[in-house]
């Protein structure tokens, strides 16, 4: 047994643990020390995101449990992102309720598939969306005023739009593959 057997599966329960911490960070008017050490904790649980799954396939530690659990931590961690970020005026509302009905509406669908033994493998739109919707997201919680980077928010927004339309359209396409996976077999 390797001695890696249960990181990928404690990295995904750290993103389980942050999550909830975001919370407390992100609220208007935080302190700026609040709010960055929100950012950190958050960078760092978007980054075990990369971790987890690098380790569980290099040492070919992969578990059941960690197939189920990383996605969950996944939409738990941008779920929290995503609803702290309007209060905070970052984002509209909209955006965030398309963003988690897909993940909700994906999530609906690979349960029904694995249901019937079937997998439907994460693509690399799929991919290509969390990393763009990773990176907008900490854009746009990154605190005010620390960096002097002029126009910070319109870029996190400009890249949360892009997030939006890999998110729409990687949800088409994750619904074209499970109706062409589990009703047409």
């Amino acid at each position: 047994m390797s001695q890696y057997t249960h990181v990928p599966n404690i990295l995904t329960g750290y993103r389980f643990v942050a999550a909830p911490l975001l919370l407390f960070c992100l609220y208007p008017g935080a302190e700026t020390w609040v709010s960055l050490l929100g950012f950190c904790l958050y960078l760092s649980a978007a980054l075990t995101d990369l971790a987890d799954g690098y380790i569980a396939r290099k040492y070919k530690v992969e578990s059941v449990l960690g197939k189920l659990m990383d996605p969950l931590a996944d939409k738990v961690l941008v779920a929290s992102v995503l609803v702290m970020l309007i209060p905070l005026g970052r984002m509209p509302a909209w955006v965030a309720f398309v963003i988690l009905s897909r993940e909700l509406v994906v999530t609906g669908l690979r349960g029904v598939a694995a249901s019937s033994g079937l997998v439907i493998a994460a693509s690399w739109l799929g991919k290509w969306k969390s990393v763009v919707q990773l990176i907008a997201l900490g854009t746009l919680m990154f605190p005010e005023g620390v960096l002097p980077i002029p126009y910070l928010y319109q870029i996190g927004l400009v890249l949360l739009y892009a997030a939006l339309f890999l998110t729409i359209w990687s949800g088409i396409d994750y619904f074209y593959r499970f109706q062409k996976v589990y009703l047409n077999p």
